[in-house]
């Protein structure tokens, strides 16, 4: 990472792993950091799943969400690289995902996909219920099918979010618990005062709505609940890869952690700003699970929690300067542990003026403006 002589004040508000990454390249960069959050690293970024997947979480019509997160991914290694040589490990696993249909139209769903992967170029394997069952063993013995999808990562987002803030410490970043009340120009305001930096990073997810006008309808919550469980001695161990799968129409997805536990996930629906878990989400999760990997059955429920992730209209972020200069990074939905990296470089990017990734161009707040303008 390279490094600036001259420290010039830079405000990131919003500490989840966007705002965390941010703040660690910028600082490493030479930027004087200032990150504001009462509590880093216990946001949505704390409830996630951690599947750094673009390719099984592709679809029709979302390729440059595809293409800014294939960037991501090759990024990763160096990424997860440069935290284990700050002190910091983060937990990153190369262990694969298979996908699993639970029915035929489960499976002709993932047959879709797989025919549109194909059609990009990417490989993927569909396989039928046995080979699936072969592949991981555990799995249930009603699923008719799915795919193997090699190339795909995964990563214990809690000790991720952890060694980033290890990292930014380390780096000089100073934590203002102080909430912030809005963000324009070079200012953030929190309560009666406001402080001037050189830029202002706005990277406070589904909370970037309230924060700034230019995305209080650009960026919206979405609940999603999970659960972690853990194996009990007479019960079978947890996959030993991630496990995503489809059970009528409703997507689930298990992952394995190193410690033993296994995260469960994930509703997803329209809740505002609630983050209460509910007893239909644990009942839809353990079900679907049950039927996926039917051991979790006799597994130890050790979590329930519920998180709100930054959904945009067209699943793309948005990275880059809003009108007043204040640079968005924010909107990740579902995807912000897998672009961390791609997000955190391209914001330091723009901050010393240099071309960003290609990838996060078509991620410029400028497009939504431009469709507004074409309606």
């Amino acid at each position: 990472m390279s490094e600036r002589t001259v420290e010039t004040p830079l405000a990131v508000v919003g500490g989840g792993v966007i705002g965390l990454s941010v703040a660690w390249r910028a600082a490493a960069a030479g930027f004087e950091v200032t990150l504001f959050d009462p509590a880093p690293g216990r946001g949505a970024s704390w409830v996630a799943g951690g599947m750094l997947a673009p390719v099984a979480e592709a679809w029709p019509g979302e390729e440059d969400v595809l293409c800014l997160g294939e960037e991501s991914l090759r990024r990763w290694p160096g990424f997860a690289e440069d935290l284990r040589a700050e002190g910091a490990d983060p937990g990153l696993s190369e262990a694969g995902t298979v996908v699993a249909g639970a029915d035929r139209a489960d499976v002709e769903q993932l047959i879709v996909l797989a025919r549109y992967l194909a059609s990009l170029g990417r490989e993927v394997t569909v396989l039928s219920g046995r080979e699936l069952r072969r592949t991981q063993p555990g799995l249930g013995s009603s699923l008719s099918g799915g795919l193997l999808v090699p190339g795909d990562l995964a990563v214990d987002n809690r000790r991720l979010l952890d060694a980033l803030i290890d990292a930014a410490t380390g780096r000089g970043v100073r934590f203002e618990s102080t909430p912030v009340t809005g963000v324009g120009g070079n200012e953030v305001r929190t309560g009666d005062s406001t402080r001037e930096f050189a830029h202002v990073v706005l990277a406070a997810g589904a909370w970037s709505s309230r924060l700034h006008p230019e995305l209080a309808e650009r960026v919206r919550p979405l609940k999603g609940e999970i659960l972690r469980l853990r194996a009990r001695r007479a019960s079978l161990p947890p996959p030993h890869r991630t496990v995503r799968a489809v059970v009528e129409g409703r997507p689930c997805y298990l992952v394995p952690r190193e410690d033993g536990e296994l995260v469960l996930g994930a509703t997803q629906y329209e809740a505002g700003f609630d983050s209460t878990v509910t007893a239909r989400g644990v009942r839809e999760l353990l079900e679907n699970a049950e039927r996926v990997f039917p051991a979790v059955a006799e597994y130890e429920l050790v979590e329930t929690s519920a998180g709100l992730r930054a959904a945009s209209a067209d699943n793309l972020p948005y990275i880059g300067a809003l009108t007043d200069g204040v640079l968005a990074a924010t909107g990740h939905h579902r995807n912000g542990l897998l672009l961390a990296p791609v997000t955190a470089d391209a914001v330091v990017a723009l901050l010393t003026g240099v071309e960003p990734p290609a990838s996060a161009v078509a991620a410029h707040p400028d497009r939504t403006r431009e469709k507004e303008g074409s309606a």
